[in-house]
């Protein structure tokens, strides 16, 4: 009879167990920070809630008050799964072996350069001698592609004011404390309206793939996948297309480093720098 009792409490401490065992697993997640901290983590928390669900596992967020901090972090390995520009993945992919896992299907990553909208500047040349904000000297988009392109194709002598994030690009171009300034068309679309209605697009870089969702490769590929496939199945669902768009992230497929390699080629390890 005690045989038996002890068969049956353990059967029923197995499943409990088990499901301890897979919620004890915890992962980091780094966001790059193209947003001031409050508003990043209003768009991210819901959605690893929501991930969380689906996988089992915790996913704590880690925030980074600019993105010299979060390029640090990266390098270093700090972050088990990092929502990164290209650019930096290649860089955590060559450091630690970061992997990407998604990436948004909708829409190319551009770099734009913006005015005031009253301003006199009508051609590039114009800003000859100018000060420019950009975010950061490796925000991909708004610095790196465009501080290539301005210099390497169009030879702009330009002053570079880095203000840490897009939403202070903006404000400083609509207040007249720098002339122009590199972001990009989604989180451009971001800001008040108000906001915008005071600016115009100059120029747009060319187009790459956006943005993944990558894992370091300390993570079990099991775990990486799980967090894969529960990525794609909430970005099915309305309530995830609703969470995700805030990102924005519109359409949700597997990524692969093929889908950047084509970045290696473009030169940007010249104008990459590392505070």
């Amino acid at each position: 009879m005690k045989y038996l009792l002890s068969l049956c409490l353990v059967a029923l401490a197995a499943p409990l167990w088990a499901a301890d065992s897979a919620s004890s697993r915890e992962y980091t997640v780094g966001v790059v920070p193209q947003f001031e901290q409050r508003k990043l983590f209003e768009t991210w928390q819901p959605i690893l809630s929501a991930l969380e669900k689906r996988t089992g596992f915790r996913l704590k967020l880690i925030g980074s008050p600019k993105i010299p901090v979060f390029e640090k972090k990266f390098l270093a390995g700090q972050y088990d799964f990092a929502y990164m520009n290209p650019y930096h993945l290649l860089k955590a992919n060559d450091s630690q072996g970061y992997v990407p896992l998604v990436r948004d299907d909708s829409r190319m990553l551009k770099g734009v350069l913006v005015v005031a909208k009253d301003s006199p500047y009508e051609a590039l040349s114009d800003l000859d001698g100018s000060m420019i904000a950009f975010p950061s000297p490796n925000a991909l988009g708004a610095s790196l592609l465009m501080r290539a392109d301005l210099d390497g194709q169009f030879n702009l002598k330009f002053i570079p004011r880095y203000v840490q994030t897009h939403s202070s690009v903006y404000l400083n171009v609509a207040l007249g404390q720098t002339a122009a300034g590199g972001g990009v068309l989604s989180t451009l679309k971001k800001q008040p309206e108000d906001l915008q209605a005071h600016l115009r697009i100059l120029y747009e870089t060319q187009g790459i793939k956006p943005h993944p969702l990558s894992a370091h490769p300390r993570v079990p590929e099991s775990d990486r996948e799980k967090m894969r496939d529960a990525w794609l199945a909430l970005a099915s669902t309305a309530q995830g297309q609703q969470l995700m768009a805030r990102i924005p992230m519109f359409q949700s497929v597997s990524a692969t480093m093929d889908d950047y390699t084509e970045l290696r080629d473009r030169g940007l390890d010249d104008y990459y720098i590392l505070d």
